[in-house]
């Protein structure tokens, strides 16, 4: 069976998404309206028929997988290659001080948002190389299920889909918290059906946690 159809999903709300500070790698945890947007997205995706779930293995991705999988009676398979950008020296900071801190180093990224290596983490494109390397194992495996979603970040997602989709530009469609993003085959390649899709979240009072950094470049 081939894999027609690929949810991504964005984790849940955290305390640092709300103080608009990177993330990165750090194991922050869902606070308690992330575990709400979790389980409203559960609800959501039970009704798809989801044949294998997957997941960053960083704390939110997996919290918000495991509510997931409960739901849908899929457990989820991690992966440390769908983990969000490491940032390095930059997690924990906002924006502002990044810029304060590191003007130099920060003044390379806008000049180099691809390639650019943030101190001690990585660049875009190291990012986009192991998100894809990770995909294409996935559909591999996933020999099972039409439809498979997969629990990862920002960043991350944006970056895999710049990769499988003509013309799509990463800072074109932000994503919320939980947010979901579904591709389907298109003959050889991949169509981009929904981005960013919080209808699952009705009812539940809307708040927007951006990534932080995003109002520069929602790439990054």
């Amino acid at each position: 069976m081939t894999v027609k159809r690929v949810i991504f999903v964005r984790p849940g709300e955290t305390e640092w998404n709300q103080t608009d500070r990177w993330q990165g790698w750090v194991a922050i945890p869902l606070n308690s309206y992330g575990r709400l947007q979790a389980v409203a997205l559960a609800n959501f995706l039970r009704n798809i028929g989801i044949g294998q779930l997957y997941s960053s293995d960083l704390k939110r991705a997996a919290e918000t997988a495991e509510i997931i999988g409960e739901k849908i009676g899929c457990a989820p398979t991690y992966d440390s290659r769908l983990r969000e950008r490491h940032i390095g020296q930059w997690q924990g900071l906002t924006r502002q001080e990044a810029q304060l801190w590191y003007p130099e180093e920060y003044a390379q990224l806008q000049v180099n948002r691809d390639h650019y290596q943030v101190p001690g983490g990585e660049s875009f494109q190291e990012v986009k190389i192991r998100m894809q390397a990770a995909f294409e194992e996935i559909l591999t495996k996933a020999e099972k299920a039409e439809n498979i979603a997969i629990v990862s970040h920002t960043i991350a997602i944006r970056g895999l889909l710049s990769q499988l989709i003509q013309g799509y530009d990463p800072a074109s469609v932000r994503l919320g918290n939980t947010s979901v993003t579904t591709i389907k085959r298109d003959g050889a390649g991949w169509q981009l059906t929904a981005a960013n899709d919080i209808m699952h979240l009705e009812g539940i009072t809307p708040r927007y946690a951006r990534e932080a950094g995003e109002e520069d470049d929602p790439r990054h």
